[in-house]
Protein backbone atom coordinates (compact mmCIF):
# COMPACT_ATOMS: atom_id res chain seq x y z
CA UNK A 1 0.00 0.00 0.00
CA UNK A 2 2.85 2.38 0.82
CA UNK A 3 4.37 1.69 -2.57
CA UNK A 4 1.08 2.39 -4.38
CA UNK A 5 0.60 5.60 -2.37
CA UNK A 6 4.07 6.83 -3.38
CA UNK A 7 3.27 6.18 -7.04
CA UNK A 8 -0.04 8.11 -6.75
CA UNK A 9 1.66 11.12 -5.12
CA UNK A 10 4.36 11.09 -7.82
CA UNK A 11 1.82 11.01 -10.61
CA UNK A 12 -0.16 13.87 -9.07
CA UNK A 13 3.02 15.91 -8.59
CA UNK A 14 3.82 15.56 -12.29
CA UNK A 15 0.27 15.80 -13.60
CA UNK A 16 -0.75 18.95 -11.73
CA UNK A 17 1.89 21.40 -13.08
CA UNK A 18 1.62 19.91 -16.55
CA UNK A 19 -2.14 20.33 -16.63
CA UNK A 20 -1.76 23.99 -15.62
CA UNK A 21 0.95 24.51 -18.23
CA UNK A 22 -1.17 22.89 -20.90
CA UNK A 23 -3.88 25.51 -20.32
CA UNK A 24 -1.42 28.42 -20.80
CA UNK A 25 0.68 27.28 -23.75
CA UNK A 26 -1.01 26.47 -27.07
CA UNK A 27 -0.36 23.15 -28.67
CA UNK A 28 1.51 23.23 -31.95
CA UNK A 29 -0.06 21.51 -34.95
CA UNK A 30 0.82 17.78 -35.00
CA UNK A 31 2.16 17.89 -31.41
CA UNK A 32 0.65 15.53 -28.83
CA UNK A 33 -0.85 17.44 -25.89
CA UNK A 34 1.21 17.14 -22.71
CA UNK A 35 -1.87 16.04 -20.80
CA UNK A 36 -2.23 13.11 -23.20
CA UNK A 37 1.42 12.23 -22.62
CA UNK A 38 0.88 12.23 -18.86
CA UNK A 39 -2.17 10.01 -19.21
CA UNK A 40 -0.15 7.67 -21.46
CA UNK A 41 2.69 7.43 -18.91
CA UNK A 42 0.19 6.88 -16.11
CA UNK A 43 -1.46 4.08 -18.08
CA UNK A 44 1.92 2.39 -18.74
CA UNK A 45 2.75 2.57 -15.04
CA UNK A 46 -0.52 0.87 -14.14
CA UNK A 47 0.04 -1.88 -16.72
CA UNK A 48 3.65 -2.45 -15.61
CA UNK A 49 3.88 -5.07 -12.82
CA UNK A 50 4.86 -3.62 -9.47
CA UNK A 51 8.10 -4.67 -7.85
CA UNK A 52 7.64 -6.00 -4.35
CA UNK A 53 9.28 -4.03 -1.61
CA UNK A 54 12.57 -5.45 -0.39
CA UNK A 55 12.04 -7.01 3.01
CA UNK A 56 13.80 -5.39 5.93
CA UNK A 57 15.94 -6.96 8.65
CA UNK A 58 17.08 -10.00 6.62
CA UNK A 59 13.57 -11.37 6.05
CA UNK A 60 13.26 -12.97 2.61
CA UNK A 61 10.45 -14.32 0.51
CA UNK A 62 10.21 -18.12 0.90
CA UNK A 63 12.10 -20.15 -1.70
CA UNK A 64 10.27 -23.14 -3.17
CA UNK A 65 12.32 -26.06 -4.47
CA UNK A 66 12.15 -29.82 -4.75
CA UNK A 67 12.86 -32.90 -6.82
CA UNK A 68 11.11 -35.87 -8.37
CA UNK A 69 12.60 -39.35 -8.85
CA UNK A 70 11.01 -42.04 -11.00
CA UNK A 71 12.64 -45.46 -11.28
CA UNK A 72 12.41 -48.91 -12.82
CA UNK A 73 13.83 -51.92 -10.96
CA UNK A 74 14.21 -55.50 -12.16
CA UNK A 75 15.39 -58.38 -9.96
CA UNK A 76 16.75 -61.47 -11.67
CA UNK A 77 17.86 -64.92 -10.54
CA UNK A 78 21.42 -66.15 -10.99
CA UNK A 79 20.22 -67.92 -14.15
CA UNK A 80 18.97 -64.63 -15.57
CA UNK A 81 15.26 -65.31 -15.07
CA UNK A 82 13.13 -62.31 -14.18
CA UNK A 83 11.84 -62.63 -10.61
CA UNK A 84 9.99 -59.32 -10.47
CA UNK A 85 10.09 -55.81 -11.87
CA UNK A 86 8.28 -52.55 -11.23
CA UNK A 87 7.99 -48.90 -12.11
CA UNK A 88 7.51 -46.49 -9.20
CA UNK A 89 8.05 -43.00 -7.92
CA UNK A 90 10.97 -43.26 -5.53
CA UNK A 91 10.78 -39.74 -4.09
CA UNK A 92 8.62 -36.68 -4.71
CA UNK A 93 9.83 -33.86 -2.48
CA UNK A 94 8.73 -30.24 -2.10
CA UNK A 95 10.63 -27.79 0.10
CA UNK A 96 10.03 -24.29 1.40
CA UNK A 97 12.95 -22.48 3.00
CA UNK A 98 14.12 -18.97 3.71
CA UNK A 99 15.45 -16.51 6.28
CA UNK A 100 13.49 -14.91 9.08
CA UNK A 101 16.49 -12.70 9.90
CA UNK A 102 20.17 -12.50 9.01
CA UNK A 103 20.97 -15.20 11.55
CA UNK A 104 17.72 -17.22 11.52
CA UNK A 105 16.69 -19.62 8.75
CA UNK A 106 14.05 -22.31 8.37
CA UNK A 107 13.13 -25.26 6.16
CA UNK A 108 9.99 -27.35 5.65
CA UNK A 109 10.07 -30.37 3.33
CA UNK A 110 7.41 -32.92 2.48
CA UNK A 111 7.26 -36.13 0.48
CA UNK A 112 4.26 -37.20 -1.64
CA UNK A 113 5.11 -40.70 -2.86
CA UNK A 114 2.56 -42.48 -0.66
CA UNK A 115 0.66 -39.74 1.13
CA UNK A 116 1.76 -36.29 2.24
CA UNK A 117 4.48 -36.90 4.83
CA UNK A 118 6.64 -34.44 6.71
CA UNK A 119 10.34 -34.96 6.00
CA UNK A 120 12.07 -31.87 7.42
CA UNK A 121 10.78 -29.06 9.61
CA UNK A 122 13.31 -27.01 11.54
CA UNK A 123 14.48 -23.55 12.46
CA UNK A 124 18.18 -22.69 12.65
CA UNK A 125 19.98 -19.90 14.48
CA UNK A 126 23.50 -19.21 13.17
CA UNK A 127 25.15 -16.19 14.78
CA UNK A 128 28.60 -17.13 13.45
CA UNK A 129 30.46 -19.74 11.41
CA UNK A 130 31.74 -21.46 14.53
CA UNK A 131 28.36 -22.14 16.10
CA UNK A 132 24.77 -22.73 15.03
CA UNK A 133 21.85 -24.46 16.66
CA UNK A 134 18.75 -25.95 15.06
CA UNK A 135 15.55 -27.35 16.46
CA UNK A 136 12.97 -29.59 14.81
CA UNK A 137 13.03 -32.65 12.55
CA UNK A 138 16.05 -33.24 10.30
CA UNK A 139 18.74 -35.77 9.42
CA UNK A 140 20.78 -37.11 12.31
CA UNK A 141 24.53 -36.41 11.91
CA UNK A 142 25.62 -40.00 11.27
CA UNK A 143 27.96 -41.26 8.47
CA UNK A 144 29.53 -39.36 5.55
CA UNK A 145 26.99 -40.60 3.02
CA UNK A 146 23.72 -39.81 4.78
CA UNK A 147 23.92 -35.99 4.36
CA UNK A 148 24.22 -36.32 0.56
CA UNK A 149 21.10 -35.30 -1.37
CA UNK A 150 19.57 -38.42 -3.02
CA UNK A 151 19.73 -36.71 -6.44
CA UNK A 152 23.52 -36.43 -6.08
CA UNK A 153 24.18 -40.00 -4.95
CA UNK A 154 26.46 -42.02 -7.22
CA UNK A 155 24.01 -44.95 -7.40
CA UNK A 156 20.23 -44.97 -7.02
CA UNK A 157 20.14 -45.19 -3.21
CA UNK A 158 22.18 -45.12 -0.02
CA UNK A 159 24.33 -48.14 0.79
CA UNK A 160 22.87 -51.06 2.72
CA UNK A 161 25.00 -50.46 5.83
CA UNK A 162 24.00 -46.78 5.89
CA UNK A 163 20.31 -47.68 5.61
CA UNK A 164 20.37 -50.56 8.12
CA UNK A 165 22.40 -48.73 10.78
CA UNK A 166 21.64 -45.09 9.97
CA UNK A 167 17.91 -44.86 10.64
CA UNK A 168 16.49 -45.43 7.14
CA UNK A 169 15.38 -49.04 7.54
CA UNK A 170 17.25 -49.70 10.76
CA UNK A 171 17.83 -53.26 11.97
CA UNK A 172 16.09 -52.35 15.23
CA UNK A 173 12.87 -51.71 13.31
CA UNK A 174 12.60 -48.09 14.46
CA UNK A 175 13.14 -44.98 12.38
CA UNK A 176 12.78 -43.84 8.80
CA UNK A 177 14.23 -41.29 6.40
CA UNK A 178 17.45 -41.07 8.45
CA UNK A 179 15.76 -38.31 10.43
CA UNK A 180 14.56 -37.65 13.94
CA UNK A 181 13.18 -34.91 16.17
CA UNK A 182 15.74 -33.11 18.27
CA UNK A 183 18.11 -30.26 18.99
CA UNK A 184 21.52 -30.06 17.29
CA UNK A 185 24.58 -27.80 17.47
CA UNK A 186 26.87 -27.43 14.46
CA UNK A 187 29.84 -25.33 13.48
CA UNK A 188 33.08 -24.97 11.53
CA UNK A 189 36.39 -24.32 13.29
CA UNK A 190 39.91 -23.22 12.29
CA UNK A 191 39.22 -21.39 9.03
CA UNK A 192 41.70 -21.46 6.16
CA UNK A 193 42.04 -18.18 4.26
CA UNK A 194 43.05 -17.72 0.61
CA UNK A 195 43.68 -14.78 -1.69
CA UNK A 196 39.93 -14.19 -2.00
CA UNK A 197 39.22 -14.69 1.71
CA UNK A 198 37.63 -17.67 3.45
CA UNK A 199 38.13 -21.04 1.70
CA UNK A 200 37.11 -23.74 4.16
CA UNK A 201 37.39 -24.84 7.78
CA UNK A 202 39.66 -27.63 9.00
CA UNK A 203 37.06 -29.02 11.41
CA UNK A 204 33.28 -29.36 11.04
CA UNK A 205 31.25 -30.71 13.95
CA UNK A 206 27.64 -31.70 14.64
CA UNK A 207 26.20 -33.03 17.88
CA UNK A 208 22.57 -33.41 18.86
CA UNK A 209 20.00 -34.86 21.24
CA UNK A 210 17.09 -36.73 19.62
CA UNK A 211 13.97 -38.69 20.52
CA UNK A 212 15.47 -41.79 18.95
CA UNK A 213 12.18 -43.01 17.51
CA UNK A 214 12.49 -41.77 13.93
CA UNK A 215 10.76 -39.13 11.85
CA UNK A 216 7.23 -38.05 12.77
CA UNK A 217 7.18 -40.22 15.91
CA UNK A 218 6.97 -39.27 19.57
CA UNK A 219 9.47 -40.72 22.01
CA UNK A 220 8.25 -43.87 23.77
CA UNK A 221 10.92 -44.25 26.45
CA UNK A 222 12.48 -42.03 29.09
CA UNK A 223 15.89 -41.71 27.45
CA UNK A 224 17.16 -39.50 24.64
CA UNK A 225 19.66 -40.50 21.95
CA UNK A 226 22.91 -38.61 21.41
CA UNK A 227 24.34 -38.44 17.88
CA UNK A 228 27.49 -36.69 16.70
CA UNK A 229 29.84 -36.42 13.74
CA UNK A 230 33.29 -34.86 13.40
CA UNK A 231 34.75 -34.11 9.96
CA UNK A 232 38.38 -33.07 9.51
CA UNK A 233 39.84 -31.62 6.30
CA UNK A 234 43.60 -32.03 6.72
CA UNK A 235 45.32 -29.62 4.35
CA UNK A 236 42.72 -29.76 1.55
CA UNK A 237 39.02 -28.98 1.40
CA UNK A 238 38.57 -31.96 -0.92
CA UNK A 239 39.76 -34.44 1.74
CA UNK A 240 37.41 -35.47 4.55
CA UNK A 241 38.22 -37.76 7.46
CA UNK A 242 35.00 -38.50 9.32
CA UNK A 243 33.90 -40.19 12.52
CA UNK A 244 30.30 -40.63 13.76
CA UNK A 245 28.78 -42.00 16.93
CA UNK A 246 25.20 -42.89 17.89
CA UNK A 247 24.36 -43.67 21.51
CA UNK A 248 20.80 -44.47 22.52
CA UNK A 249 18.01 -46.86 23.36
CA UNK A 250 14.93 -47.92 21.42
CA UNK A 251 11.61 -49.52 22.27
CA UNK A 252 9.78 -51.19 19.40
CA UNK A 253 7.71 -53.80 21.28
CA UNK A 254 8.00 -56.45 24.02
CA UNK A 255 10.64 -58.38 22.07
CA UNK A 256 12.69 -55.69 20.39
CA UNK A 257 13.98 -53.00 22.75
CA UNK A 258 17.17 -51.94 24.51
CA UNK A 259 20.58 -50.78 23.31
CA UNK A 260 20.93 -48.90 20.04
CA UNK A 261 24.60 -47.96 19.67
CA UNK A 262 26.43 -47.34 16.38
CA UNK A 263 29.71 -45.89 15.21
CA UNK A 264 31.19 -45.13 11.81
CA UNK A 265 34.57 -44.09 10.44
CA UNK A 266 35.46 -43.19 6.88
CA UNK A 267 37.27 -40.96 4.43
CA UNK A 268 36.46 -39.18 1.21
CA UNK A 269 38.23 -37.33 -1.58
CA UNK A 270 35.99 -35.27 -3.85
CA UNK A 271 37.28 -32.42 -6.03
CA UNK A 272 34.15 -32.20 -8.19
CA UNK A 273 35.59 -34.55 -10.79
CA UNK A 274 37.30 -37.46 -9.07
CA UNK A 275 35.45 -39.13 -6.21
CA UNK A 276 36.72 -41.75 -3.79
CA UNK A 277 34.83 -42.61 -0.60
CA UNK A 278 34.88 -45.46 1.88
CA UNK A 279 33.33 -46.07 5.28
CA UNK A 280 33.00 -48.73 7.98
CA UNK A 281 29.86 -48.86 10.14
CA UNK A 282 29.19 -51.00 13.20
CA UNK A 283 26.16 -51.35 15.46
CA UNK A 284 24.97 -53.01 18.66
CA UNK A 285 21.24 -53.64 19.00
CA UNK A 286 19.52 -55.00 22.10
CA UNK A 287 16.73 -57.58 22.25
CA UNK A 288 15.37 -60.36 24.48
CA UNK A 289 17.16 -63.64 25.22
CA UNK A 290 14.38 -65.64 23.57
CA UNK A 291 15.46 -64.26 20.21
CA UNK A 292 19.20 -64.99 20.46
CA UNK A 293 19.87 -67.52 23.24
CA UNK A 294 23.66 -67.45 22.75
CA UNK A 295 23.82 -63.70 23.36
CA UNK A 296 20.85 -62.69 25.47
CA UNK A 297 21.32 -58.92 25.52
CA UNK A 298 22.14 -57.76 22.00
CA UNK A 299 23.41 -58.64 18.53
CA UNK A 300 26.19 -56.94 16.57
CA UNK A 301 25.98 -55.74 12.97
CA UNK A 302 28.61 -54.33 10.64
CA UNK A 303 29.05 -53.16 7.10
CA UNK A 304 31.35 -51.22 4.84
CA UNK A 305 31.49 -49.80 1.34
CA UNK A 306 33.84 -48.21 -1.16
CA UNK A 307 32.85 -46.13 -4.19
CA UNK A 308 34.93 -44.59 -6.96
CA UNK A 309 33.87 -42.42 -9.89
CA UNK A 310 35.00 -39.70 -12.26
CA UNK A 311 33.00 -36.85 -13.79
CA UNK A 312 33.56 -36.13 -17.48
CA UNK A 313 32.06 -32.75 -18.34
CA UNK A 314 31.19 -31.03 -21.64
CA UNK A 315 29.37 -27.76 -21.06
CA UNK A 316 26.37 -28.40 -18.81
CA UNK A 317 26.41 -32.10 -19.61
CA UNK A 318 28.21 -34.52 -17.28
CA UNK A 319 28.72 -38.26 -17.35
CA UNK A 320 30.13 -40.22 -14.42
CA UNK A 321 31.02 -43.92 -14.54
CA UNK A 322 30.97 -45.37 -11.03
CA UNK A 323 32.00 -48.60 -9.29
CA UNK A 324 30.83 -49.54 -5.82
CA UNK A 325 31.42 -52.47 -3.49
CA UNK A 326 29.52 -52.93 -0.25
CA UNK A 327 29.07 -55.55 2.44
CA UNK A 328 26.58 -55.88 5.27
CA UNK A 329 26.03 -58.44 8.02
CA UNK A 330 22.96 -57.98 10.19
CA UNK A 331 24.08 -60.44 12.90
CA UNK A 332 27.78 -61.25 13.11
CA UNK A 333 27.10 -64.32 15.30
CA UNK A 334 25.56 -66.07 12.28
CA UNK A 335 28.18 -67.87 10.18
CA UNK A 336 28.10 -66.73 6.55
CA UNK A 337 25.27 -64.32 7.36
CA UNK A 338 26.55 -61.44 5.28
CA UNK A 339 25.76 -60.16 1.78
CA UNK A 340 28.00 -58.49 -0.82
CA UNK A 341 26.93 -56.06 -3.53
CA UNK A 342 29.06 -55.35 -6.62
CA UNK A 343 27.64 -52.40 -8.57
CA UNK A 344 28.62 -50.73 -11.84
CA UNK A 345 26.71 -47.67 -12.91
CA UNK A 346 26.49 -44.57 -15.07
CA UNK A 347 25.38 -41.11 -13.98
CA UNK A 348 24.38 -38.76 -16.78
CA UNK A 349 23.38 -35.09 -16.42
CA UNK A 350 21.99 -33.91 -19.80
CA UNK A 351 20.89 -30.71 -18.04
CA UNK A 352 21.87 -29.17 -14.73
CA UNK A 353 18.44 -30.05 -13.35
CA UNK A 354 18.10 -33.58 -14.79
CA UNK A 355 19.99 -36.70 -13.72
CA UNK A 356 19.77 -40.17 -15.25
CA UNK A 357 21.15 -43.27 -13.54
CA UNK A 358 21.62 -46.82 -14.77
CA UNK A 359 22.97 -49.36 -12.25
CA UNK A 360 23.69 -53.07 -12.42
CA UNK A 361 24.40 -55.03 -9.23
CA UNK A 362 25.54 -58.57 -8.57
CA UNK A 363 24.20 -59.56 -5.15
CA UNK A 364 26.15 -62.36 -3.51
CA UNK A 365 25.04 -64.02 -0.27
CA UNK A 366 27.79 -65.64 1.76
CA UNK A 367 25.48 -68.54 2.60
CA UNK A 368 25.15 -69.22 -1.14
CA UNK A 369 23.00 -68.03 -4.00
CA UNK A 370 23.50 -65.04 -6.25
CA UNK A 371 21.00 -62.64 -7.76
CA UNK A 372 21.10 -59.61 -10.06
CA UNK A 373 19.51 -56.19 -9.95
CA UNK A 374 19.06 -53.56 -12.66
CA UNK A 375 17.85 -50.08 -11.77
CA UNK A 376 17.15 -47.12 -14.05
CA UNK A 377 16.26 -43.78 -12.46
CA UNK A 378 15.47 -40.29 -13.72
CA UNK A 379 15.60 -37.35 -11.31
CA UNK A 380 14.45 -33.79 -11.91
CA UNK A 381 15.15 -31.00 -9.44
CA UNK A 382 13.83 -27.46 -9.43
Amino acid sequence: MKHNFRILIGVLAIALPMSINAQVKPVKPGQEPKQAKVEKVEKEKKERPERPEKPKGGLEMPKISGFVQGMYQANLSDEGELNDNTLRMRRVRLSVDGNLAKTVSYKIQGDFTRSPMLVDAYIKYKPCREFAIQLGQFKTPFTIESPINPVNLEIFDYGEAVQQLGGYKDVCGVGALGRDLGLMATGSLFPVEGEEGYKYSIVDYSIGVFNGNGANNLDNNNSKDIVGRLDVHPGLKEITLSGSYYYGKYNKDDVYFGTRNRWAAGAQYNDGKFLLRGEYISGKTGQLATVIPEDPNYFNSNGYYGVIGYNFQAGEQKIMPVLRYEHFTKDTSIVNGGTNWYTAGINYWPLKSVNCKLDYSLIQKEAGGNSHRVVAMVSYKF
